[in-house]
């Protein structure tokens, strides 16, 4: 069974950053409407995020996670997180594969999936069943794409789309198995 899932915003032309990694383009939303975010996140035990998304929400006041998060990186050191992030996250060097074992032996059973490399690198290793893609309705022309080359085709099917009255369009996605 596979065991991450990913939530996650693009532009219409794929993109989930500006070059530089700015998210400036992401809109403030609507009051009250949390794009279904609140459910995905009661879905799942925890975050896996990758180097540049940490980078991107380290900042955030206050912290915007309440379930324990996994920082991939083999920049980083757990001497690195700050100290009033303690606790709330830890940093990884292991490889997708054995950072699930590591997850499910701590009772982990679903992990939200975060970060362009590290979806990319979870796809890969085939530890993503669900992919929900809310695009925003703006071209960027350029920046860091959420999907990059394949070994083989990823074949999807669509359990669900919401057009939001602001604009966005948020499709859920399961993976399937190789024929």
């Amino acid at each position: 069974m596979a065991f991450g899932k990913v939530f996650i915003a693009t532009s219409v032309d794929g993109f989930i950053a500006r070059d530089d990694g700015s998210i400036d383009w992401l809109p403030a939303g609507q009051p009250g409407e949390d794009y279904g975010y609140g459910d995905f996140m009661a879905s799942v035990d925890g975050i896996v995020m990758g180097r540049g998304t940490y980078d991107s929400v380290l900042a955030f006041e206050p912290w915007p996670f309440a379930k324990p998060v996994v920082v991939l990186s083999r920049s980083l050191a757990q001497q690195d997180v700050p100290q009033h992030l303690q606790g709330k996250l830890r940093i990884c060097a292991a490889a997708p594969e054995e950072l699930v074992a590591q997850l499910r032996g701590e009772g982990w059973q679903r992990a939200y999936i975060d970060g362009g490399s590290v979806i990319r690198a979870f796809l890969a290793a085939g530890l993503i069943d669900e992919l929900t893609l809310t695009r925003v309705p703006v071209l960027l022309g350029s920046g860091r794409p959420l999907f990059g080359a394949l070994a083989q085709d990823l074949h999807l099917s669509c359990v669900e789309s919401r057009l939001y009255p602001d604009g966005l369009v948020s499709s859920r996605y399961r993976v399937l198995a190789d024929e």
